[in-house]
């Protein structure tokens, strides 16, 4: 098998199935990657929708991303491990062009690509795009991204050193591209993006900025590595409203 799809997933019924069917439709043989969703405790109908989807169901109770993706790659079969999110729809042809980025380039470890966001505020469609930007400015002048999204990123599962457990944000970005740096290349693909939802910024730009980038980013990082444990915790959950699910 060539691609695991790691789909992290709490409390996700109301996103789950728009994620699943663009992972359903694309331009690869079926045969050649799997949906893996990981339940991360979830007391909604999320592992019933996946399950209905025709994904794998993984179950790890511990709350916290990291976690629940580091499950997922324990469980993949793939020769490369995607890590992608619920609230997240993917192009037709995201991992046609995945595969070829890495058919490219046997040498490397990893291929990430952008992400945007579906209906944001004007300042949650003009950052990502500005950051972006200058993540491929940096590649093309480096050979290597400066940052990625772990909502769009692959990487080769045999030698994978595994997330660290003990960070509950930034732990599948900023410390997952620092771990597979030290493996070997990691690929930036500009033009592979995904459409991820826009509901963490719907508290406002403040809010984003400083309690959900600032504390529960960028300073959880910091303190849970320099401490190596879980000084601060997991964010709170931001949901959409509920709504019934379509059946696939």
């Amino acid at each position: 098998m060539r691609f695991s799809v790691v789909v992290p997933a709490y409390n996700e019924a109301a996103t789950l199935p728009a994620a699943l069917t663009s992972l359903r439709r694309q331009e690869l043989d079926g045969d050649s990657f799997e949906i893996i969703v990981v339940d991360n405790g979830s007391d909604d109908a999320t592992a019933e929708i996946a399950r209905a989807y025709g994904a794998r169901v993984v179950s790890e109770p511990r709350r916290g991303v990291c976690d629940a993706r580091q499950a997922g790659v324990e469980a993949a079969r793939g020769e490369f491990v995607v890590s992608t999110d619920a609230d997240t729809t993917h192009p037709a042809d995201w991992l046609r062009r995945i595969d070829a980025r890495l058919q490219n380039r046997p040498d490397a470890v990893a291929v990430a690509g952008p992400c945007s966001y579906a209906d944001p505020p004007w300042w949650g469609r003009v950052f990502p795009r500005v950051g972006f930007a200058l993540v491929a400015v940096v590649a093309r002048l480096t050979g290597r991204p400066s940052y990625l999204t772990a909502t769009n990123v692959a990487f080769r599962r045999q030698g994978f050193p595994g997330y660290d457990t003990r960070l509950t944000q930034g732990g599948d970005e900023v410390d997952l591209l620092r771990r597979l740096r030290a493996r070997g290349p990691v690929l930036w693909d500009a033009g592979n993006e995904v459409s991820t939802s826009a509901r963490r910024f719907r508290l406002g730009f403040v809010h984003t900025l400083v309690v959900s980038y600032g504390y529960y980013y960028l300073l959880s990082t910091l303190v849970n590595r320099i401490t190596r444990r879980r000084v601060i915790g997991v964010a709170p959950a931001v949901r959409p409203e509920p709504v019934r699910p379509e059946r696939p």
